[in-house]
């Protein structure tokens, strides 16, 4: 198993990804630039938050259209893992990869604090190993998550919602979703399971120097899938 890293210009999460990765869960692990073509001798990739080409036009637009993302698009049709966490969960819906839109926050304001999720689909290779709530860092102002009714009833009925917003206890509310998602939604998954979209930030809560580990219960998919 080897991972790869999606470096865009404006990128600002792909080192935390890199280290959480290969340090903390300890899969191998290497960068790859967005002009890119190949992705030759990975088998997973982690598409980083951050702010690509500065946020300009769309969160993700511009970085939907990189060279490198006809091979995510084949890596996410051959069903191997892909994950998009903040800017990547964006990139990952303008790409057309994952249903829906992130729009600016409910509050107008960038939000940048520590949240709680509840894993909602439970069998999938990212979320099969999260047996409780989690804690979690958040950093962005464009996650509220939008989509058509069908669509979200869809997310809804095929179990492919992954996370929700809770709160420290497991309960729903306004006062615990930290951007207006409908449905207090934190993360989906496409209709096979292999790609998750999520704004929270695993890769940020991996060492127990800098506070929770929880995100490693996530990103240990990387491990159990090259084991399996």
């Amino acid at each position: 198993m080897k991972v790869a890293v999606i470096r865009f210009p404006g990128s600002n999460c792909d080192q935390d990804a890199f280290h959480a990765v290969r340090d903390d869960v300890g899969v191998p692990t290497e960068y790859v630039w967005h002009e890119d073509t190949s992705l030759a001798g990975f088998d997973a990739i982690f598409v980083p938050g951050g702010f690509s080409y500065g946020d300009y036009l769309r969160c993700g637009a511009m970085a939907s259209r990189a060279p490198i993302m006809d091979e995510v698009r084949r890596f996410v049709r051959e069903g191997k893992p892909v994950i998009g966490v903040c800017n990547g969960f964006q990139i990952l819906c303008e790409a057309g990869l994952l249903p829906g839109a992130l729009l600016l926050n409910e509050s107008r304001k960038f939000a940048c604090k520590y949240i709680h999720l509840r894993a909602v689909n439970r069998s999938s290779i990212w979320t099969s190993g999260v047996d409780r709530l989690l804690k979690l860092p958040i950093a962005h102002g464009e996650g509220k998550y939008i989509a058509d009714p069908d669509v979200l009833k869809a997310l809804q009925d095929e179990d492919r919602i992954a996370f929700r917003y809770v709160s420290a206890d497991g309960e729903r509310g306004s006062d615990f979703n930290p951007n207006g998602s409908m449905d207090d939604v934190a993360g989906i998954l496409n209709e096979t399971g292999n790609v998750l979209g999520m704004m929270p930030h695993p890769e940020r809560a991996t060492k127990a120097l800098l506070g929770p580990i929880d995100g490693r219960l996530i990103l240990q998919a990387f491990a159990a899938v090259g084991v399996a």
